[in-house]
Order: C-alpha cells, then structure tokens, then sequence
C-alpha cells in the first residue's frame, strides 16, 4: 500500500456543503452557485479580519442547516485560513461549541478538511464531521502584502485572493457525493522566490500529488469528468499542464482550475485568476458537489494547492514550499 494514497472502505459521504461569497465573487461566472453573497466586505463588523470570521461562521451554519442538523450533531470540525495563527477560524467558529482540530494548508485547507473528516469517519471516530475554510481579498493584501490604502501595483502573474467561504458536512450516510480515495501531498519547493507568483510556486506540488494518485490507483486523467484543481490560476495551470506532457500525459482535457473559474477574465481585473483558501472551498462547495450530488458529474480528483510560506521569512529570500492534497469524490460508492 502507498504511504500516500488511502482507499476509504466505507466510502463516507458528502451529505451538505455551502460556499459563501462577496461581491467579487456575485459579479462572476459562478455567482448563482453561493448560499449566500456579502456585498459588504466588513460583513456588518468594523474590522475586515472580523468580516473573514463571520465569512466562516455563515459557512458553518449554512452547510449544518442544510443537513437538516444542529450543532450538537457534529463530532469533530476541521479548520483553518490563510490569517496568522489562523484567527479567521477560531474566531469565527468559537461560539459553536464543536470539539475543533484546527489546519494550516494555506490555500490547500480544503482538500486537506474534507481528508480528514472523511478519514474521520471512515475511521469510526466520527459520525459526523464539518470542514470549513475562508479568505478574505482586503485581509490577504494586509498580512501578505501591504494595505490596500497603500495603492501597490500588481504583477500580471499575482492572483486576486477570494472573499469567500465554504463548508461541508461528511457522514457515514450511504448517499453521493462519496469520498472514495485520498492522496496525502509532500512538501515541494522549486525555489521560487517571488510571492507574486503563487502558480508557478505551486505547479509542482499539484504534480507531484496528481501524478502520485495516478500511480497509486493505475487511474488516468479520462476516468475523471475532471481533474480538479484549487487556485493555480492562468500561469500555474499552464505549467501543470506542460510538467503531465513530459510524461506523456494530457490533462489538458478536463483540467479544470477554481482559481480559473471563480472570476470573469473579460469583466474583471484578476490578472493571472483567483487564489485563496476560500476559493477552491467555495467553488467546491458550491459548484463541484451539488452537481455530482445529482449526478450531472460523476467523478472528479479535487486537488487543492497550498504555498506555505509567510511574508517574513520571504522577505528574508527563503524560497515558497507548497502542498497539494487530492480527493477522489464519486457519485458512485464502488464496492464495499
């Protein structure tokens, strides 16, 4: 057996998830698929930080109500942004009361969330189990790079980070969407530098765990409606697909990049795509899930891609190690 790849016996499920978004996000191509939308970037608070929180706490309580359940019905939440000490989450979801394990993936949070909470609960140790995640533009500008009042310039590779939100519900009950299989990602860094430049920072370690998958379980990227990632944008969706070409693979076909869907690159000022926790979690949330719910999609790799760095040890010219963590989700449960 793979130490990287994980076949989930019991196949848990999916029973609900909700993506919350911003106004960026109502005025894209994927608008109709938010539980909810906050024209407001304070979300009625007098800080953004404080509007991040509350971004994870309408997630939280969305998907829960959706499931039809109550707070006391979730055993363990996963959680975790891209803030210091990750307070967007534990700020925002400190009133529920929910025995909490907090992340940090950095914008691979989500893939990571929905892997432990299906483990979880393939495991037996849970019944239930909620994964949550956000990002915020106006909170990312200030801890990554510098307050929006600044007025700094972006570079044409830099990415627009999601306002936004998403929340899933997994439970050892038998309905689609399943989670069939899961790759735990390594620790890629190919020594860039440039912090204006997620994609290409973050190309190789979505290589390196898609590939990994695909060795693992003898799959291939047509066996997918499509291979999923999180937030590789214009410039690192480019280079995913030149490094599977070297290995005679094309994922060309159904690649398909949240942080390539999120926004309108004809109406909006995004250079290079979206980027955040909050965009692979609510695009997955709000698009990916429902759909295979339903059955319109059948099979999909998520694969959410994470730059660990911080801006001080960048400042001082470390280079950005990166993750990428891919789930298997089904509308079919294979055998069990």
């Amino acid at each position: 057996m793979s130490r990287a790849t994980k076949f989930l016996k019991n196949t848990p499920s999916v029973i609900s998830s909700a993506a919350i978004g911003g106004k960026m996000e109502n005025e894209g191509p994927l608008s109709d698929y938010f539980d909810k939308i906050n024209e407001d970037p304070y979300m009625s608070s007098d800080t953004f930080e404080k509007g991040e929180s509350q971004l994870q706490k309408q997630a939280v309580i969305h998907a829960i109500q959706k499931a039809r359940l109550t707070n006391e019905d979730i055993d363990v939440m996963f959680g975790g942004d891209l803030l210091n000490q990750c307070v967007g989450t534990t700020y925002g979801i400190r009133d529920f009361e929910i025995p909490f394990l907090g992340i940090y993936g950095a914008c691979s949070t989500m893939a990571e969330g929905l892997l432990m909470a299906s483990v979880f609960v393939d495991g037996g140790y849970a019944q239930k189990a909620l994964a949550v995640t956000s990002s915020h533009f106006c909170t990312a500008e200030r801890q990554y790079r510098f307050p929006l009042n600044y007025g700094g310039q972006r570079t044409p590779t830099s990415q627009y980070t999601a306002t936004a939100g998403g929340a899933l519900v997994v439970s050892a009950k038998d309905n689609p969407p399943y989670v069939r299989a899961c790759t735990i990602g390594k620790i890629v860094d190919m020594g860039v530098t440039d912090a204006n430049n997620m994609g290409a920072a973050m190309a190789p370690a979505a290589f390196e765990t898609i590939n990994q998958f695909f060795k693992d379980t003898g799959m291939k990227p047509s066996d997918f409606d499509a291979v999923v990632t999180g937030d590789l944008g214009k410039v690192g969706s480019r280079v995913l697909c030149e490094l599977f070409e070297r290995e005679n693979i094309n994922i060309r076909d159904n690649h398909k990049d949240c942080g390539l869907m999120l926004y309108s690159f004809e109406n909006q000022d995004v250079h290079a795509g979206a980027s955040g926790c909050g965009c692979a979690g609510s695009v997955l949330c709000g698009y990916f899930l429902p759909k295979i719910r339903s059955g319109v999609i059948r099979n999909i790799l998520f694969t959410a891609t994470g730059a660990l760095m911080s801006p001080t040890v960048n400042q001082q010219g470390e280079s950005i190690p990166s993750i990428a963590h891919a789930v298997w989700i089904s509308h079919e449960s294979g055998e069990k």
